[in-house]
């Protein structure tokens, strides 16, 4: 698994997640905020599979 989620794409990620979880977490958001697990746990593992799918790399490491 090689990082392919950047710096500023990554805090995005974790602070996006954050928010929808805690939405729904402590302010009885909707149920379908708890897809904000997807972007944190892209977020702290450096790694999206959607974007290893589609070929893109934002953390700016050159192959």
């Amino acid at each position: 698994m090689t990082a392919n989620v950047g710096t500023i794409d990554r805090a995005i990620r974790i602070l996006a997640g954050l928010a929808l979880i805690a939405w729904v977490a402590f302010f009885n958001g909707p149920v379908w905020a708890w897809i904000g697990v997807l972007p944190l746990v892209t977020g702290l593992f450096k790694f999206c599979p959607a974007y290893s799918l589609l070929g893109i790399n934002s953390c700016g490491i050159k192959k």
